[in-house]
């Protein structure tokens, strides 16, 4: 494809020659001379000046010397979709395979895909263009809407509603049982049922072996647009806000609430019953232990502001230097004080003689 043929499709301005032939996609240190990069992190303008890319997508104020430029206001997203001008993944196959077992009264919309060893349950319900690959399975009377694709091992358990345009990757579960126990007094505990449900809303994306769980009574909700990373936990009656984004190894504790647009990087915990603003973000491996206020930018365990945390961070690293100084001074205290009190001593005995 040309250059300015993808300028074109991309709406990006293009700065320099335009009938350069790209095949292919590539990072930047990766690229050559027939592929396209981009620049979106400022720490990695350095490379360009060794890069071999034959075009490099950046933003209007970032040079690129030689090689020609994409320019754009979001060069990371217009990456994003040059990626699907030269890769497509494999087509499904149309139809029922024969080793998949469905059940009588299950439901299938149009032009459906069901791969091999694929089980759906009674009164299951699947809207249009629903791709199930191998070894899916769907619990009798879930609910799934138009455009869905369930990767490989991934499960939706009874009563699971899913909207439209929903991805579930490899593994993942939906609505398998929360996380409920009651002690009783010899200390041993009882199995609470889970009564409730999970609802994905339209365009949410589940990542391989995260685990959506149930509530014990309603429900727990992930609105529409959230993007939920591999081996994500999110706890029974917990609810998700539109369009946030959790990244790998994060955990939500039961009935925690998150408003619209919250971004958790990997491994931020949560404590249970806590409420998150619109917008925060909390940096990896936050240990989130009360609630949260709109905006707020967080890091640490337990969580603070992320500048106050930086200064705590700087001030750890010098603590070695700091305990070093202290047992220095505390030894030339003692050695002063020693030598005062020989000195009181000797005036005393001179006096006294």
């Amino acid at each position: 494809m040309r250059l300015d043929e993808i300028a074109r499709k991309l709406e990006c301005e293009l700065d320099g020659p335009g009938e350069i032939e790209i095949t292919g996609v590539a990072g930047l240190e990766e690229a050559g001379p027939d592929e396209l990069s981009f620049v979106s992190n400022r720490k990695y303008v350095p490379k360009i000046r060794h890069s071999r890319a034959g075009a490099i997508l950046a933003a209007s104020d970032i040079r690129t010397g030689k090689i020609p430029r994409l320019i754009s206001d979001n060069p990371y997203l217009a990456f994003a979709r040059a990626i699907e001008f030269f890769y497509q993944p494999p087509s499904p196959v149309p139809g029922i395979h024969p080793a998949a077992s469905i059940a009588e009264t299950a439901v299938l919309g149009e032009d459906y895909s069901i791969g091999a060893n694929v089980v759906i349950g009674e009164g299951a319900r699947l809207g249009d263009r629903c791709v199930l690959h191998p070894n899916v399975t769907i619990y009798p009377q879930a609910c799934i809407g138009d455009d869905f694709s369930a990767h490989s091992n991934a499960v939706v358990r009874e009563h699971v509603r899913i909207g439209h345009r929903v991805t579930l990757q490899n593994g993942a579960v939906i609505g398998g049982d929360g996380f409920g126990f009651a002690p009783d007094s010899q200390g041993q505990y009882h199995k609470m049922v889970q009564s409730g449900t999970v609802v994905l809303e339209d365009d949410v994306e589940v990542g391989a072996c995260a685990c959506i769980d149930r509530a014990t009574v309603g429900e727990t909700r992930v609105e529409k647009g959230a993007k939920i990373d591999n081996l994500v936990q999110i706890g029974h009656g917990s609810q998700v806000g539109p369009d946030s984004v959790m990244a790998a190894q994060v955990g939500l504790a039961g009935s925690t609430r998150l408003g619209k647009g919250v971004r958790l990087a990997g491994q931020v915990g949560v404590a249970g019953h806590l409420e998150i603003g619109d917008g925060p973000v909390a940096t990896a491996r936050t240990g989130i232990g009360r609630s949260v206020k709109a905006g707020s930018v967080i890091s640490g365990t337990p969580e603070m502001d992320t500048t106050l945390w930086k200064k705590n961070y700087l001030l750890m690293l010098k603590f070695p230097e700091l305990v070093k100084t202290v047992k220095r001074l505390n030894r030339e205290v003692e050695e002063l004080k020693s030598r005062i009190s020989e000195g009181d001593f000797a005036q005393r005995r001179k006096n006294a003689e």
